[in-house]
């Protein structure tokens, strides 16, 4: 499951942010295949800290990446 799906009955002007966030923390921990479960953990990351109120994409994906590596 992707991001795409997470966001499905999401306004897409809500989620615009959280998209970029997400293919930015995908490149930087070099997942190429969206059906790895990967990419579903990093979507429900970038999700998670999205819910803070975070609006920087790059500053979501710098997060999400720290958590995702020690995790």
């Amino acid at each position: 499951m992707n991001i795409y799906r997470l966001l499905r009955n999401t306004p897409l002007g809500e989620t615009g942010h959280l998209i970029a966030a997400y293919e930015l923390t995908l490149r930087a921990l070099d997942v190429v295949d969206r059906n790895d479960p990967l990419a579903t953990r990093i979507a429900k990351k970038v999700l998670e800290i999205g819910e803070t109120g975070l609006k920087d994409p790059a500053e979501i994906s710098k997060r999400a990446v720290k958590l995702l590596r020690f995790n």
